[in-house]
């Protein structure tokens, strides 16, 4: 029994915490290079909107077209 009281990857042992927390911060780390990496790659399609401001103020349209 001496044995397994000192196994390091027991529920209450440290480095078993560690090893989570590493492995919860690579999969955070992957979760944003993923986002960061589908960002910088994808355009997305062109949507009609208005060209001419509206005068009212109360409708959004596009900066600058890129269509």
């Amino acid at each position: 029994m001496s044995g397994q009281a000192n196994a390091p990857w027991r529920l209450g042992s440290r480095w078993f915490w560690i090893a989570v927390a590493v492995g919860i911060g690579l999969v955070v780390i992957a979760a944003n290079v993923h986002l960061v990496y589908v960002s910088v790659t994808s355009q997305p399609a062109c949507v009609p909107h208005l060209e001419a401001p509206d005068h009212g103020g109360t409708t959004y349209r596009a900066a600058k077209s890129a269509c």
